[in-house]
Order: structure tokens, then C-alpha cells, then sequence
């Protein structure tokens, strides 16, 4: 079965937020909808939905990014900033739809070029890049300490 992919509307605020749950456990569904909800409105940002059997089944969030973006020399830059299937609906292709309307957006918002990022040890994401076509661009280590 292939999942339908559609834009987000305000209405599937909730929705997004219980899938953005699932890759974010570190928030609150409450949390996650406070972030999502000015996202669905801007024309910086867009969520995406990917439906089957008329249950949502993944999502993929993707906004402008100004900033220097590693590994890119154009600006703005579609980014992709986080992307979650169930792992029940996995492997029949809802990831590389989703991928594939948050490419097309930014398309659409004028970007030549598109990035994301992973953590280290998260090889399944990194297989997932890899394979949508994807290329790295650095690996680094973050530091941070009170002061």
C-alpha cells in the first residue's frame, strides 16, 4: 500500500505532534504542538502527512534555513528537520514521499539545494539519507558546559 502524502493543515496539528512524539520522546505532546502549530502558518516551514488507510502513518517537518548550512553554498536551504514512519508502515515507501514533498516545497520556495542531519548513532537515519541520495557532508561532535 502507498501512503498519500499531503500538506498539513491546522486541523492536523494533533496528529503531527503524536507522530513528532514518537521521534522527540524527550518533549510533550503539548510541547511539540506549541512548535508545530506557527509552523503549519509560515511560509519559512511545512509539515507533511502521510496518510494510508486513513490513519496518519508518518510525517516529515522542513523549513528555510538562512544560516550557513554544512556541505551547502547556496542560501536559503530547504531543510529537512525531522522525518518519523510507525515502524509497522515502514518499508513500502512513506519516508521517500514525504522526503519527496518537503524537496518539491522547497523547490517551490526557490532552494537549490537540501540538507538534514542525523545523530552519530543513529544508523538507520543515516542509511535512510544515504539511500534517498543524500550525501555526507562532516561529521562533528558538539561540546557545551555551565559556566
Amino acid at each position: 500500500m502507498t501512503a498519500e502524502v499531503r500538506p498539513a493543515s491546522p486541523a492536523d496539528c494533533p496528529a503531527a505532534a503524536a507522530l513528532a512524539l514518537l521521534l522527540w520522546p524527550e518533549h510533550t505532546a503539548e510541547e511539540l504542538e506549541a512548535e508545530l502549530a506557527p509552523l503549519l502558518a509560515s511560509p519559512e516551514a511545512a509539515v507533511f502527512l502521510a496518510w494510508e488507510q486513513g490513519r496518519p502513518v508518518g510525517f516529515a517537518q522542513c523549513q528555510l534555513r538562512r544560516d550557513y548550512v554544512e556541505g551547502t553554498c547556496t542560501s536559503p536551504v530547504g531543510y529537512l528537520e525531522g522525518i518519523y514512519v510507525r515502524e509497522e508502515n515502514r518499508g513500502r515507501g512513506a519516508a521517500r514521499a514525504l522526503l519527496s514533498a518537503c524537496e518539491a516545497w522547497a523547490a517551490g520556495q526557490g532552494c537549490r539545494e537540501f540538507a538534514s542531519d542525523c545523530e552519530l548513532e543513529n544508523s538507520g537515519s543515516l542509511r535512510f539519507h544515504l539511500a534517498a541520495g543524500f550525501r555526507e557532508a562532516n561529521r562533528i561532535i558538539c561540546f557545551c558546559k555551565k559556566i
